[in-house]
């Protein structure tokens, strides 16, 4: 399962920051294209009747491994933290906001609306609605685009959407024979019946039921499942091994440019001020050689290394109608164009999403390959970004995945690191791009080459496509 979206935009500021899932699992890769780029004005992608739809601003709260500072927190004061951090940064008035949407994967079983209860903390008002979603990755990716609808549909003109992930604490259920012993001693009425329940416990009873990242319908991990993708299309160890040292050196290098400006502090209770992502570790390829496989042992090429680490964090970005976005004196940063969910086979196709999702959305825009500077996917192992780009150059997939169209051709890719992201970025200056995930237009997870890609265009042709 994987999203997509298509966005175009003219010009914008360039102040970075924006905010994404939560879920901060996740794995990405830029390509630049070879082929002359056409380029096109947000204008011949506006769709007649439809509402322009901008993104204004996006913070996130720093992503740290999960078990660190945040172990002692819940869900929602993370996503307090992020709601909070963005209107700061915007000045909105806290009744200019219609709804309030939070995508996130694990529920905290006391604040399974998680929205609401952030919204409410964060001094929003009770008569705001608020719900959470929950897609998978890509749940704070159906966040935004529920919200996009809503825009689109008349139903709101500001959208406070976003996501949020807390792997320090996930729900540990009792075994389904405690759980029924439990609840049917809630229903005794004399002694002699709550004695006989509690005489029925057996030791087996107490064994708990641990969360698995895995499929329900095939009881694999997105791990397992990596693994297996990466020896189907020939993803080598050291390929992906290759990938996550330059994605973590790059992003190093990001971060201590100061680049990462998208990041909030955020005072822990009881402990410091945390104002940096902590799973960006660079390292050397003797020491990635040394660890051994995650998943498929002892022959698998999945490590802990050239995957996503667990990780606790929160955002939130601004969606509003561009007519609402300008009357309140905002700058839009992007336009949200068109977007497309793709579902497939979970056992053997579950991590393909962005090889059957790009053409989708490109056939649904009317645009072609040359079209887009700017390719960006976000997942949650190297050998699944290599697979998919090694997916897209076959002669088989298109075939018979895409109606007879021609393959795309192998993409060049740059990619970079942070926090629980593999985020590359390309050195162009033309107007679209296309990727998995809204981070291009505020730069949450802008890393690596994004330096160059600053550095290198003129202020005036600084564009930030989504």
């Amino acid at each position: 399962m994987a999203a997509m979206m298509l966005n175009a935009m003219r010009r914008c500021s360039l102040r970075p920051s924006w905010a994404m899932r939560f879920g901060a699992c996740s794995l990405s890769t830029t390509t630049q294209l070879q082929a002359q780029v056409q380029t096109k004005s947000k204008k011949t992608l506006a769709r007649p009747g439809v509402k322009n739809i901008v993104l204004v601003e996006g913070v996130r709260t720093p992503f740290l491994l999960s078990g660190t500072t945040y172990a002692d927190l819940m869900p929602h004061d993370l996503a307090r933290a992020a709601l909070q951090g963005l209107l700061n940064r915007t000045n909105l008035p806290k009744d200019a906001v219609d709804y309030i949407i939070y995508g996130t994967v694990i529920q905290e079983v006391k604040t399974s609306n998680v929205a609401r209860e952030a919204a409410l903390g964060a001094g929003f008002s009770d008569k705001i609605p608020a719900h959470t979603v929950t897609m998978a990755c890509i749940s704070s990716n159906q966040a935004m685009t529920t919200g996009a609808g809503l825009i689109a549909a008349g139903q709101c003109d500001a959208i406070v959407a976003g996501g949020v992930e807390f792997m320090s604490d996930v729900p540990i259920r009792h075994s389904r024979k405690m759980r029924k012993t439990m609840l049917s001693l809630s229903r005794a009425k004399t002694l002699g019946q709550r004695l006989g329940l509690i005489g029925s416990i057996r030791l087996a009873h107490l064994t708990p039921e641990l969360p698995a990242v895995a499929e329900f319908s095939t009881a694999e991990t997105m791990g397992h499942s990596a693994d297996r993708l990466a020896a189907a299309f020939g993803v080598s160890r050291l390929e992906q091994d290759e990938f996550a040292l330059r994605s973590h050196t790059l992003a190093k290098k990001a971060q201590d440019d100061g680049l990462l400006q998208d990041v909030i502090s955020f005072k822990v209770p009881g402990r410091d001020i945390v104002s940096k992502d902590n799973g960006i570790r660079p390292s050397s390829m003797e020491q990635l050689k040394k660890l051994k496989p995650a998943f498929i042992k002892p022959h698998g090429t999945v490590t802990a290394a050239n995957s996503s680490f667990l990780t606790d964090g929160a955002s939130a970005v601004l969606i509003m109608s561009e007519e609402k976005a300008l009357a309140m004196g905002y700058k839009p940063k992007a336009y949200l164009r068109d977007f497309v969910y793709v579902s497939q086979d979970p056992k053997d196709q579950l991590l393909l999403g962005p090889t059957y999702g790009t053409p989708k959305a490109l056939e649904r825009a009317g645009l072609s390959m040359s079209d887009i500077d700017v390719f960006e996917f976000h997942e949650a192992f190297a050998g699944q970004i290599m697979a998919n780009l090694k997916a897209m150059d076959s002669d088989w997939l298109p075939r018979h995945t895409w109606a007879g169209k021609q393959r795309w051709g192998l993409l060049q890719w740059r990619s970079s690191t942070c926090g629980a992201a593999l985020c590359p970025w390309v050195i162009r200056s033309e107007q679209l791009a296309a990727g998995w995930s809204p981070q291009w237009p505020t730069g949450c997870r802008r890393r690596g080459d994004s330096t160059d890609w600053w550095r290198r265009v003129p202020p005036e042709d600084r564009v930030m496509p989504w």
